[in-house]
């Protein structure tokens, strides 16, 4: 994870939530698109605070999701 979290996030910042969330919008991490490192990352229902994970440990995260049934 970077240790640089951004001030602010630009008003045209697009969030994306995974097609596997429950309809309700709970419990989900988004994502910033089009923004490749660091990789900002926050939580759907507290939309405030944003931590930045490396390129290389989001990967990691991303690819173990996959793993897992």
């Amino acid at each position: 994870m970077e240790n640089n979290t951004p001030d602010r996030e630009p008003s045209s910042t697009v969030w994306r939530k995974s097609t596997y969330s429950a309809g309700d919008g709970g419990d989900c991490l988004e994502v910033a698109l089009g923004v490749s490192h660091p990789v900002p990352v926050r939580d759907s229902k507290n939309p405030g605070p944003v931590i930045a994970f490396g390129v290389e440990a989001w990967g990691a995260f991303v690819g173990h999701l996959g793993t897992t049934g």
